[in-house]
């Protein structure tokens, strides 16, 4: 068989294994073989498995995931997450549709901790949701604030996510959280502009609720001191180059569970708990970095990615296209698939693509700027329906507000995603400015 067309076969069963629900790490590593075996053959692909598994996994880059997850569940266990959102009640809750902005500032400040869109979502969610139905505000603006907010998770450093595409693309870790930066803060600004306009459309989705004093505002900066000191030692570290990001993954770790010590918070269930947990997310994320790493070696030997690229140059197609057909792929696919795997199966195809491309930028600019739009059109995909993430994350903890009414709350932050999107690909220096003044 032609090996483009075998490439294109092994894609087409990929999509049939997720589409009926099959473990995509499993699907992934088992596809890729069977590509593997009829491309170079069984002995190829046993002397490749006999290096990969301890080459990839005995990587010391690799051991900033599990720590940064370990980070992000010592810090739901302390209860960091109430705090966060108290603090920022207390300064923004008074104005219309302010507690909705008070939870996704939380869920921006929590994501600077934890790293993960679904930890962020779930627990800001079991904070911040009694009290805006207390408030009574709308379910619709409710849960849409809290699923959007979530998604800062995957953008806002240290992110899971992040750190995988710089893995699969061998790009600077540090750099590439210092890009997410900009993207991140329009992603604040643009949520809490979309709550403004909303709020004043329906008037009736946000009462207004009385100003906080200013002794509980200071009282509130007071119980999240140690929050922003974790941020300023971890990733003020990093971007300083006093440690590397695995050293200061663990920096994080061990300040974490300080801090519940000290407050008495982290119980010694609540760290073994923690631990489990953590186990049990980084061995899920290994197995889905090791069955892709199977499948795109086998993409690979197919030449489909260099294929692809020449026919983008062949047919003269000019690269803003190409950049705009990819990103509408990931709006579709976001619909269907979670953000990590889309990330670990699209990569390796689209990556030399896109750097195959003049867009006049150098580069490491167009690594930088590739990377974080395509972060930002997944964090889309999470409360994209009906297969959004968050959106089921959400609704499994808002069990009295209708799905319905989950889906129509994120149409304002859909909106909001799409000016920012819009303004990525119109602005390309959004996403490296900041790295071009610190280096």
């Amino acid at each position: 068989m032609d090996p483009t067309l075998l490439a294109v076969v092994l894609v087409a069963c990929l999509l049939g294994a997720i589409v009926l629900r099959a473990p995509i790490g499993l699907a992934m590593g088992a596809i890729g073989a069977v590509g593997y075996v009829l491309l170079s053959g069984p002995a190829s692909l046993l002397a490749y498995l006999s290096t990969a598994w301890p080459d990839k996994f005995m990587s010391y880059d690799l051991a900033i995931i599990p720590l940064f997850i370990l980070m992000g569940h010592l810090a739901t266990q302390t209860g960091i997450s109430s705090a966060l959102f108290a603090a920022s009640n207390a300064w923004i809750g008074h104005w219309r549709g302010g507690l909705a902005m008070a939870a996704v500032a939380g869920c921006a400040m929590f994501g600077s901790i934890s790293g993960s869109s679904i930890a962020t979502a779930s627990t800001m969610a079991k904070v911040a949701l009694p009290e805006m139905q207390k408030h009574r505000y709308s379910g619709a603006l409710s849960s849409g604030a809290l699923a959007a907010g979530g998604t800062l998770g995957i953008l806002i450093p240290p992110s899971i996510v992040l750190i995988i595409y710089a893995l699969l693309t061998e790009q600077n870790i540090v750099k590439l959280f210092l890009a997410a930066t900009v993207p991140a803060v329009l992603a604040v600004l643009g949520f809490i502009i979309a709550i403004a306009i909303y709020v004043r459309i329906f008037t009736d989705a946000a009462p207004l609720q009385q100003k906080a004093s200013l002794r509980i505002r200071l009282k509130s900066l007071g119980s999240i001191w140690h929050i922003v000191g974790i941020f300023v030692v971890v990733l003020g570290g990093i971007y300083g180059g006093f440690f590397t990001p695995a050293e200061g993954a663990s920096i994080g770790v061990v300040l974490t569970a300080a801090v519940g010590v000290f407050t008495r918070a982290l119980s010694l269930d609540a760290l073994v708990e923690s631990l489990v947990e953590t186990a049990a997310t980084s061995a899920m994320i290994f197995v889905i970095l090791f069955g892709a790493d199977i499948f795109n070696v086998a993409m690979a030997l197919s030449r489909a990615p260099t294929t692809l690229a020449d026919c983008f140059i062949a047919a003269e197609i000019g690269p803003m296209t190409v950049l705009l057909l990819i990103v509408g792929f990931y709006l579709v696919m976001g619909c269907v698939m979670d953000s990590l795997s889309m990330i670990v199966l699209t990569v390796p195809v689209f990556f030399p693509t896109m750097m195959s491309l003049d867009f006049g930028l150098l580069p490491e600019q167009q690594a930088l700027w590739f990377g974080i739009l395509t972060l930002v059109v997944v964090e889309l995909g999470m409360i994209t329906p009906p297969v959004g993430m968050n959106l089921f994350i959400i609704s499994a903890i808002a069990k009295d507000i209708p799905t319905a009414a989950i889906f129509r709350g994120t149409v304002p932050f859909i909106m909001s995603e799409f000016v920012r999107i819009g303004l990525l690909i119109a602005f390309p220096a959004l996403s490296f400015w900041l790295v071009d003044v610190w280096s």
